[in-house]
């Protein structure tokens, strides 16, 4: 293949992967969790890997793409669940994991090369007295720029909120041109950027916000009532002085998939809760919940396997699926107002079919309650409908079954920067293209 030459010529052939079986392994990420992109992703893989060490060496593939006409689709970590990383229309992956230092840490900040896994950068920051505001729960896998570009929140969104709520200082970035241009991005413009699937530029630097450390521990709490364990929930994520990182709330029958991981999970009598929480905080916590009928069940060292953090957030469907491929998962947000409502109502509907597992997220001053429920896979058709049906119940839904970014989990966000960044920086749409239908289609 020419191209694969040439890179080859300007690179290096340790940077340059054309392995069949290599090239299909980097061109997917967790889509899998949905039966839907399993089916129609299936047959997308690149034509050629590369993995660059430096911004100079992806200026050299981006110049080469342009020249070339050829689409270009970025990979981070590969933990996306709705195809992210996956080339729609073959061409090149560019897999940053080589540049994975992390280049300066200030007060409040620390700044990365865009392949930083997050667990070094957590524990750069640990060691220097602070630590990442959010993070996704496999943050041990995770790129700095892999979770601008594909994710939204996870541990401690609970206190910090989403990624657009100031948890990103900065991206420098560079342009799908020929030669490509240097940008950067702060403040407002980095709405160009945040959960846009590398659409809109190729990051090769981040800035990450910080936090003043705290000492953690992990709490396993159980609640007779799922309906009390929620509202527990919920109460801690708005407590003032009970400081938490992660408050996660299933119910019981969710911990036997669970119990695949960590076998004392299949012994629960009780709806979980999955907590870290300040240690000198783990008094008051547990007093609240005794108020909402919640007793303790374990205590475990934070920084020690178990962590929690591997059975939450979208970790929960990936140990329903290791036990049982038939479980899927929709992403939704309920109103606090009406939990047992809209928790009777859709028990009525679908049984046992659908199983509650819930987050909790605090952005603009409220907490929100983000349910990631796992639901039986009875059909595509059988699976719009349950997202139409939660819809008309007052469920809000970010359907997590499309690559289309504005059909997805971003499409209650603002388009404009969006749509503006994308025509400044790829005016040819080669940059994974057929995630984002612009301004004319969206």
């Amino acid at each position: 293949m020419k191209l694969a030459w040439e890179l080859n010529r300007r690179l290096g052939r340790d940077r340059v992967v054309t392995d069949p079986s290599q090239r299909r392994r980097l061109s997917r990420d967790f889509h899998w969790y949905s039966p839907l992109l399993a089916a129609a992703l299936r047959p997308c893989v690149a034509d050629v890997v590369v993995l660059p060490r430096s911004e100079e060496e992806v200026a050299a593939v981006l110049e080469l793409a342009v020249q070339s006409e050829t689409p270009v689709t970025v990979r981070g970590g590969g933990t996306g669940n709705y195809g992210q990383c996956v080339p729609l229309h073959g061409g090149i992956v560019l897999d940053m994991t080589e540049m994975g230092r992390v280049l300066e840490i200030g007060e409040g900040w620390i700044r990365t090369e865009a392949g930083a896994r997050l667990g070094l950068v957590e524990q750069v920051a640990r060691d220097a007295g602070q630590e990442l505001r959010v993070m996704p729960s496999t943050f041990e896998r995770s790129t700095a720029a892999g979770f601008i570009c594909g994710g939204a929140g996870g541990i401690g969104s609970v206190a910090h909120g989403w990624l657009w709520d100031g948890n990103v200082v900065s991206v420098r970035a560079l342009t799908m041109e020929a030669p490509p241009r240097v940008v950067a991005a702060q403040g407002t413009d980095l709405m160009g950027y945040l959960h846009a699937y590398g659409t809109t530029g190729v990051l090769t630097e981040v800035t990450l916000a910080l936090t003043r450390k705290t000492e953690w521990t992990q709490l396993v709490l159980a609640f007779d009532r799922f309906p009390a364990a929620v509202r527990f929930g919920h109460a801690l994520a708005g407590h003032g002085s009970c400081r938490a990182r992660l408050v996660s709330v299933s119910e019981v029958e969710v911990t036997r998939f669970f119990a695949a991981g960590v076998q004392w999970f299949g012994g629960m009598r009780g709806h979980p809760a999955l907590l870290w929480v300040a240690a000198e905080d783990a008094g008051a916590v547990l007093e609240l919940a005794g108020e909402h009928g919640g007793r303790l069940v374990r205590e475990l060292p934070y920084g020690k396997h178990p962590m929690l953090s591997d059975f939450s957030w979208n970790h929960v469907t990936l140990w329903a699926r290791k036990v049982d491929p038939a479980w899927t998962y929709v992403q939704t947000g309920f109103a606090i107002e009406r939990l047992e409502e809209q928790l009777a109502v859709v028990r009525e509907r679908y049984g046992r079919d659908v199983l509650f597992h819930f987050e909790y997220v605090r952005s603009g001053g409220t907490v929100h309650l983000a349910g990631l429920l796992l639901l039986r896979y009875r059909g595509a058709e059988h699976l719009h409908q349950a997202m139409e049906f939660l819809e008309d119940i007052g469920v809000a839904v970010s359907n997590p079954h499309t690559y289309l970014l504005e059909e997805g989990g971003r499409r209650h966000q603002r388009w404009d920067a969006v749509y503006r960044a994308k025509a400044a920086h790829d005016p040819a749409d080669r940059l994974n293209p057929g995630k984002l239908r612009g301004p004319l289609e969206g």
